[in-house]
């Protein structure tokens, strides 16, 4: 067995050196196969992503006929924690450990904490469904118990995948981060694919033994990628067990100086902005399909896959272009101006009746979500000093977090509102006009750091 899981992983490393546009970044000290290895934690972060806001979603609502109102609770229990991702990342950064390590505690107590979360969902899922028809267990006791499953999960997730891509940039040199910032982002929605695949078959014939064996599965599953993808990367230093020489710096000043650094609030302001336009539709897309231009319940499945495929090309496209020293901003601008024909697509294809439009429209969506997402951590990281890398890629993805969830929540309570006043089209049509308003103003308060003023004002003089 050992034998052939060492032939497999040497033949993915083949293939990625051939194929893969990341698979320069490796080198001598650093190989492919050590690369792929550590961007394993993205894939416990994308299985826990599908299982928390997909399959549990269908599972709760259909199966164990738990309110929707509740079920929208608890998924969005998880954002509590994206803010704490800043000081999260700011803890690896700083953090002395006897065994001299920085990241790796951090991402064990948080695949831990994941882990706890797992492990205690299933039980606390099937007392919430049966709290009302049972009178062993009052309702409270099943609502406490998964939402504190639903909070771990969350906080393991925000944990993991904070200090692990710090870990990533710290083993490459700022030439390379590009490279392994697309590498990890499509290990991300790989794992989102295949989860969503296994999850969708394992539980065709539900039962409550099956979703503890699949939870429970998913724990154990966590727990050994997340082992397997730390396991000889971070180099013990000895320095990092010694008492500080000097007074240490303290969160506050940290993120005071990281706060005054060159368009740091401008840079998350646009993360915020960007995000919250890309990501308003994804509870739409299905019921947009389904009930306006009546597509079947096997076309709408395959928009997910769609939008993961764009995902997938525009971090593909941008790990090439970036890793040719092509400005971050400038990329993330690019995505920003893809998204726009994108929404005016999805929104043509209802008077046009055209899902073809539709589907047109979508895999756009994905491609430019995939550009800006990777634009704005690339651009993050390289504005990040070397001793505040934690503290910076915790201050994207916790703005990132915050205004997808938010975004998401907010795009379903407007789509019902204007619906419900007028008709259900318009109600689709005003939030995916809205992204479009969101979009244009993240362009505008991006073309200072794309240079795209600077260039304007430079053709003028010329001329």
């Amino acid at each position: 067995m050992l034998r052939v899981g060492r032939r497999l992983v040497e033949g993915w490393a083949d293939l990625g050196t051939r194929f893969l546009p990341f698979a320069d970044a490796a080198t001598p000290d650093l190989p492919l196969s050590r690369l792929l290895r550590l961007s394993l934690f993205q894939v416990s972060c994308g299985m826990a992503m599908v299982l928390l806001m997909g399959t549990l979603n269908r599972v709760m609502i259909v199966e164990l006929h738990v309110s929707a109102a509740l079920v929208a609770i608890m998924v969005s229990l998880p954002i509590l924690f994206a803010p704490l991702r800043a000081l999260i990342g700011f803890k690896s950064d700083t953090h002395r450990s006897a065994l001299g390590w920085r990241r790796v505690p951090f991402i064990w107590r948080g695949s831990m904490v994941q882990f706890g979360g797992f492990a205690i969902m299933p039980f606390a899922l099937l007392v919430l469904g049966g709290a009302g028809q049972s009178s062993h267990y009052p309702a409270w006791i099943g609502q406490v118990a998964a939402a504190l499953s639903f909070l771990l999960v969350g906080a393991g997730v925000h944990t993991v995948q904070t200090v692990g891509l710090a870990l990533a940039t710290d083993l490459v040199p700022e030439e390379d981060q590009p490279k392994v910032v697309g590498l990890m982002y499509v290990m991300l929605l790989a794992g989102m694919i295949l989860s969503a695949v296994t999850f969708g078959l394992l539980l065709t014939d539900y039962s409550p033994g099956q979703l503890v064996r699949v939870i429970q599965g998913a724990a154990v599953v966590t727990l050994l990628l997340n082992v397997i993808a730390i396991w000889k990367q971070e180099a013990r230093d000895p320095r990092r067990h010694q008492p500080p020489q000097a007074q240490t710096v303290g969160f506050e000043d940290a993120w005071r100086v990281f706060r005054h650094g060159p368009d740091a609030l401008r840079r998350l302001l646009i993360v915020g902005l960007g995000t919250a336009a890309f990501s308003m539709e994804d509870v739409l897309l299905e019921p947009y399909g389904g009930e306006i231009l009546r597509m079947s319940v096997a076309d709408t499945t395959l928009l997910t896959a769609t939008l993961s495929a764009g995902g997938l090309a525009g971090f593909w496209l941008a790990s090439i272009v970036l890793g040719r020293g092509y400005d971050a901003f400038r990329m993330a601008g690019l995505g920003a101006l893809v998204g726009l024909p994108a929404f005016l697509l999805v929104i043509a294809a209802a008077p046009l009746d055209s899902p073809v439009w539709f589907g047109a429209g979508v895999l756009l969506i994905g491609v430019g979500g995939g550009l800006f997402a990777h634009g704005t951590l690339t651009a993050t990281m390289r504005a990040a000093p070397r001793d505040q890398t934690g503290l910076a890629l915790g201050a994207w993805g916790a703005v990132q977090a915050t205004a997808a969830g938010a975004a998401v929540g907010i795009g379903g309570i407007l789509r019902d509102a204007y619906a419900a006043a007028t008709e259900p089209v318009l109600g689709y049509i005003f939030v995916y006009s809205l992204e479009l308003l969101l979009l244009l103003v993240t362009i505008a308060a991006m073309a200072p750091l794309a240079g795209w003023r600077r260039d304007h004002a430079t053709r003028n003089q010329v001329v």
